[in-house]
């Protein structure tokens, strides 16, 4: 159910840097859509497809399981429209099924508990050639790699996305102040990474358990 403007080819990272700024799309295609309008579901597909499709590279750690991913939250989301009833922005509604949706399938892939993730790059490897600007990218890939599911989640909605902490609480099922809790340790851990000298809690990085 992608649109051409949102799908990454073969498991390719998405854009991650959309803010929810954009705003969620006009109330009369989001009725439509919930009457059952493919043209109407298909842009509401196209507003969100980047930063839904972020959110799910970064829980799935990207691989042969996204695009399974992304069509079975496209499926539940078109089902649920009907009954949507506004408690929420658009945006947060989709960003909690898309989330719930690779929870589940993690588990369902016995890949609980997460596999170790690769060491956090020292401050050599992030400071990229500035001349290339996909080096950039490249590092903060590697970095939000390092953490742990629920700490990457958090700031790819709060810091990436930018998202208020009620808005990732709701998305996430958490509450804010469990948002604020994850991401005080995913910086901690980030700046150790980009400062050898700042010393942050060790236990910072250890993965938290899936709720």
């Amino acid at each position: 159910m992608g649109s051409d403007g949102g799908v990454q080819p073969n498991g390719a990272p998405p854009r991650s840097g959309v803010s929810p700024a954009r705003g969620d799309v006009a109330e009369a295609v989001i009725a439509a859509a919930g009457q059952g309008d493919h043209a109407a579901f298909a842009a509401i597909v196209e507003h969100y497809d980047d930063r839904l499709r972020a959110l799910a590279f970064h829980v799935l750690r990207g691989g042969d399981d996204l695009d399974d991913a992304m069509q079975e939250a496209y499926v539940k989301a078109y089902r649920g429209l009907s009954a949507f009833r506004g408690s929420s922005t658009l945006g947060t509604w989709l960003h909690r099924i898309t989330y719930t949706t690779c929870l589940n399938l993690l588990r369902s892939r016995a890949r609980r508990p997460e596999p170790a993730g690769p060491e956090i790059p020292d401050q050599a490897a992030v400071e990229a050639d500035p001349g290339q600007s996909i080096a950039g990218a490249d590092a903060f890939e590697r970095l939000l790699a390092a953490l742990s599911l629920e700490q990457r989640a958090a700031v790819l909605l709060v810091d990436t996305q930018g998202y208020g902490y009620s808005e990732a609480a709701a998305i996430l099922g958490i509450p804010p102040g469990t948002v604020a809790s994850r991401l005080s340790s995913a910086h901690a851990r980030l700046r150790s990474a980009l400062d050898p000298g700042d010393v942050c809690d060790p236990s910072a990085g250890e993965p938290e358990s899936m709720t």
